[in-house]
């Protein structure tokens, strides 16, 4: 006697009871799968958001960057290069260099392949007495900014003063009565004003911008500096040390690197600052994803053991009443040699076959609706795509444990008419 073909003649008769039992499985299956498709949908979503996301701030935390970088511009130079031979302690109390170095020596740095600085800046300056003016004065002689020659030119913090003109301060222009367009002499070379400079609280007030030529020429300093102007780099390896280090390798150890240490820790407070805009963005949208996954987590963690514990009750009961509504039958198929293992193989087969249509109808509802659910919730993003939706793991699992679960929920209803008596099932209908 074939179990199968009785099982499925049982199942052609008993069609009713047979799909409310299926329908139980589908709907477990269905609620489990879909479930799973959404996390899963969820999961590629957030990784594709996180990578775009991630070079989103990046690139955010790069302009953040630049845009502090040329905040920090404004304050002008953070290092001083000076000659080896410069007293320190005399430099603070003039306030000025007094020793020279080559003007050459900017341009050996220039033309290295230097990283941690950049806005080179030679200068020669003195202080002295304006003779035609009677006036105390300092005198800065600039040529402008230096390019490096491995990268590309940058806007200078301070432009060039060309030959013949000159800048002054605030406190000089006030007291000579100087303004932009005039004409003037210093230690008897002719000046034309190309700007007066507003108050700036410092001795910029008193100083007169030459071009650096005629500051050597008329101080009798030919091919001399008394500094190198410099901005360090706005990267992690621009620390005073490693700059240190660099410049003197380049110019044979012949000068010292001052750090005007209120720019620099300026810069250093606001490269951090960007930094740490960056983290906490990038944090922020990773902890955003993490919640929106534990919440989706919650809520499958109770709906789908709810599901499937009900549909093991329902097919329980159906099968429980299965075996009632069928005694009359067990009870002939037993007393014609029908062995008990037979008739229980009759309700197990039933079952497993409940749980494989179930599963396949299920896995199939479930699928379909995960993804229009995922599609419904995309927001105008791009929905996860099929492929990347569907998993052979989960199609094998659910083929597998929904039939094993179905027989499981089955197998007391089977046991129970299995072993009845026929004579007494006989003698009773």
């Amino acid at each position: 006697m074939n179990v199968w073909r009785l099982a499925a003649r049982e199942i052609g008769y008993r069609r009713l009871n047979f799909g409310l039992g299926a329908l139980a499985v589908l709907v477990a299956v269905g609620c489990l799968v879909a479930e799973l498709t959404l996390l899963r949908a969820h999961d590629v979503r957030a990784e594709n958001i996180a990578d775009s996301k991630e070079a989103l701030t990046r690139d955010m935390v790069g302009r953040l960057q630049d845009d502090y970088r040329k905040m920090m511009k404004d304050l002008g130079y953070n290092l001083l290069i000076l000659s080896k031979d410069q007293d320190l302690g005399e430099f603070y109390s003039l306030g000025h260099a007094t020793r020279t170095m080559p003007e050459e020596y900017v341009a050996r740095v220039a033309n290295s392949k230097i990283l941690t600085v950049q806005h080179l800046l030679p200068s020669l300056q003195q202080k002295l007495e304006w003779p035609e003016k009677k006036v105390p004065i300092i005198l800065m002689g600039t040529r402008g900014e230096v390019p490096l020659a491995h990268r590309d030119p940058m806007k200078p913090i301070l432009a060039a003063v060309p030959p013949g003109e000159m800048i002054v301060g605030r406190v000089v222009a006030d007291r000579v009565g100087l303004k932009k367009g005039d004409k003037t002499t210093l230690l008897g070379k002719e000046f034309l004003v190309r700007q007066a400079h507003p108050e700036r609280g410092n001795e910029d007030d008193v100083t007169v911008w030459i071009d650096l030529k005629q500051a050597q020429e008329i101080l009798g300093k030919p091919g001399e500096i008394h500094a190198i102007l410099a901005l360090s780099c706005f990267c992690a390896e621009s620390n005073i040390e490693a700059i240190r280090k660099e410049i003197g390798e380049i110019l044979d150890h012949k000068v010292q690197v001052v750090e005007l240490s209120r720019e620099a820790a300026i810069r250093r407070a606001a490269r951090g600052r960007a930094e740490a805009h960056g983290d906490e963005a990038l944090t922020a949208e990773t902890a955003g994803r993490e919640q929106l996954r534990r919440e989706r987590h919650a809520v499958a963690e109770w709906i789908v053991p709810l599901v499937v514990v009900g549909c093991i009750v329902w097919v329980g009961l159906l099968a429980l009443g299965n075996a009632r509504d069928r005694r009359g039958e067990i009870g002939i198929l037993r007393a014609i040699g029908v062995r008990s293992t037979q008739v229980l193989a009759i309700f197990l087969a039933r079952a497993v076959l409940m749980g494989l249509i179930g599963a396949v109808a299920g896995y199939v509802l479930g699928f379909a609706v995960g993804v229009a659910w995922d599609a419904r919730e995309s927001g105008g993003q791009e929905a996860v795509g099929v492929a990347a939706l569907f998993g052979p793991g989960l199609l094998a699992a659910a083929l597998v444990a929904a039939p094993l679960l179905a027989a499981v929920a089955s197998l007391v209803p089977a046991m129970m008419a299995a072993r009845q008596d026929p004579a007494v099932v006989l003698r009773e209908e």
